[in-house]
C-alpha cells in the first residue's frame, strides 16, 4: 500500500508537471481550413446580415443565416449524441432612443452549450458575430457579404464545436453567434444578461471578430501574429478595491488581462510558430466588441483579432474608387490563418475546461520580509498548486513553482516589493487554471 501511495505521488508530479498534453496537438490537427472556407462562403452568399435585414427568405438576409447557423449546431450536436444545447437566445430592440436602430426587431442570438461532466454550471465561451454591415449601418438592404467580419469569427465557433464536440470536458463550452454587433453590442448585452441571471459561473469569453484577414492596410502581410485585447480592471471594481491598488498594485492585473495571458501562455506552449500580441487596452482605439458588455457585468472577456486590420475592407460598400477595391469580400480571407486562429481558440477553451476552478481567497503577506508568503482555498479536482511571479514591468508569468497539494507556501528569499504574483490550480491531467492575482492581504 505504501509504495502505491509513492507511486501515485510520482505519478503526479510527473504529470502536474509535463509540458504538454498530446490531446492539445490533436485539437490543433483537426481544424479544417476547408471546412472554415465553406462556412465563410456559406454566410457570405447571404448577401446581407445586417441584424434588420431579411428574416423570411431562406436564401438573403440575417434569418437565414442564424437559422444555418442553428442547424450546423444541430448537426453537430447529431453526430456526438446530442451532446449540445442548441437554442435561440433574444431580446427585442426599439429604434426610440437607438441612434444606430433603423427599425424596431429581434436581435437573435444562436446558442451551443456542451455540458461539463462535472461542473454544468462553469463556462468557457467562444463568439463569433452573425451580422454584417454596409458602409451606412442603418442600410440593411444592400448587400455586405461580411466575409471577414465577422463570418470568419463565426465559422471559427462553429469549427471549435465541431472539433471539441468530439471531447468531453469538466467545464462547459459555449459556442455562439451574437447578433446585432454594429448596431450597439446588442447580442452581447443580452446574453450577459441572460447568464447573470442564469448564474452561470463564467471562466471567460472568447470574442472573435474578424480572425481571417493577413493583409493589413499599411501594406504589412503577416500570417502567425494575432492581437489579444483586455482591459487592465474589471470596471465593477469597488472604490476600496481601486484604493487598495495605489499600495499593493494589481494595475494590470484583473480577471480579463490574466485570461490574456492564459491565451498567450498556451499559444507559446503548443503553437510556436504563433505571434501572440498581448494589447493593454480593451479593444481598438475608442472602438468596442461583444466581450465589452461582459466585461461591464463583471465577467472575464477578451477579444481575438488578426493583427494587421484592413479598413478597405472593413464596414464598407462594395466598389472600386480611384483604382482601389473596397468590400469584405471573400477574396480578403486567408482561410489558412483563420484555421490558426480557430485552433488557438479551441486549443484555450479545452485547456480551461479540463482544468480545476481556479484557486478562491489567494492573500499574500510578506511585508518588510526577505520572502513573499501566499495562502489560498484548497478547490475541489486540484491536485497541486503553482506559484507565479513576474516583475512588475514584464506583461507575462515569467516564474513559477509547483508547490504541491497545500494551502499556502512561502518563497524564500524572494522579495515581495521586486514581483508581482498569483496563484493557479492544477489539475491531474496538468492543466492548469487562469492565474489569480491576491486580493487579500495577509497580515503577520
Amino acid at each position: 500500500m505504501q509504495k502505491f501511495a509513492i507511486l501515485l505521488v510520482v505519478l503526479i508530479s510527473f504529470i502536474t508537471n509535463a509540458q504538454t498534453d498530446q490531446k492539445i496537438y490533436d485539437i490543433i490537427k483537426a481544424v479544417s481550413a476547408e471546412r472554415i472556407e465553406n462556412d465563410i462562403r456559406t454566410l457570405a452568399n447571404f448577401g446581407t446580415r445586417n441584424t434588420f435585414s431579411d428574416t423570411v427568405s431562406d436564401t438573403r438576409g440575417i434569418g437565414a443565416a442564424r437559422r444555418w447557423i442553428k442547424n450546423e449546431f444541430e448537426k453537430i450536436s447529431a453526430d456526438c449524441n446530442n451532446c449540445l444545447d442548441v437554442f435561440y437566445q433574444k431580446d427585442f430592440v426599439t429604434k426610440e432612443g437607438n441612434n444606430r436602430v433603423p427599425k424596431d426587431a429581434w436581435v437573435v442570438n444562436v446558442v451551443a452549450i456542451q455540458k461539463g461532466t462535472k461542473y454544468p454550471n462553469r463556462y468557457i465561451i467562444m463568439s463569433g458575430d452573425i451580422d454584417s454591415r454596409a458602409s451606412d449601418t442603418m442600410d440593411f438592404t444592400t448587400d455586405a457579404p461580411g466575409a471577414n467580419d465577422n463570418a470568419s469569427g463565426m465559422a471559427g465557433a462553429i469549427e471549435a464545436a465541431r472539433v471539441l464536440s468530439k471531447y468531453q470536458f469538466e467545464s462547459s463550452i459555449i459556442y455562439v453567434g451574437l447578433s446585432g454587433e454594429e448596431q450597439g453590442l446588442f447580442g452581447g448585452a443580452g446574453l450577459a444578461k441572460y447568464a447573470q441571471e442564469k448564474g452561470w459561473d463564467i471562466i471567460g469569453v472568447l470574442n472573435n471578430d474578424m480572425i481571417g484577414n493577413i493583409e493589413g492596410v499599411d501594406g504589412v502581410i503577416d500570417n502567425r501574429t494575432f492581437r489579444i485585447f483586455s482591459e487592465p480592471v474589471p470596471p465593477t471594481e469597488t472604490e476600496r478595491q481601486r484604493n487598495a491598488r495605489r499600495f499593493y498594485g494589481g494595475e494590470v492585473d484583473g480577471i480579463s488581462r490574466q485570461l490574456a495571458r492564459y491565451v498567450h501562455k498556451t499559444t507559446k506552449t503548443y503553437m510556436p510558430e504563433m505571434n501572440p500580441m498581448m494589447v493593454y487596452r480593451l479593444d481598438r482605439f475608442g472602438r468596442g466588441g461583444h466581450h465589452r458588455p461582459f466585461n461591464d457585468l463583471g465577467f472575464s472577456g477578451i477579444r481575438i483579432m488578426e493583427a494587421h486590420e484592413n479598413y478597405n475592407r472593413q464596414h464598407q460598400d462594395i466598389r472600386v474608387e480611384n483604382g482601389i477595391e473596397y468590400g469584405d469580400v471573400i477574396e480578403g480571407v486567408n482561410f489558412e490563418y483563420a484555421a490558426k486562429l480557430t485552433a488557438v481558440n479551441a486549443i484555450n477553451m479545452a485547456s480551461l475546461a479540463w482544468a480545476p476552478q481556479a484557486p478562491n481567497n489567494v492573500g499574500i503577506g510578506g511585508i518588510v520580509q526577505p520572502s513573499a508568503k501566499l495562502k489560498w482555498d484548497k478547490m475541489e479536482g486540484a491536485v497541486g498548486y503553482k506559484i507565479y511571479w513576474r516583475d512588475t514591468t514584464s506583461p507575462t508569468w515569467d516564474h513559477s513553482r509547483y508547490v504541491g497539494d497545500v494551502d499556502n507556501f512561502t518563497l524564500e528569499g524572494i522579495v515581495i516589493d521586486n514581483f508581482y504574483f498569483g496563484v493557479a490550480s492544477v489539475g491531474a491531467n496538468g492543466h492548469e487554471s487562469v492565474v489569480v492575482f491576491p486580493s487579500q492581504i495577509l497580515r503577520d
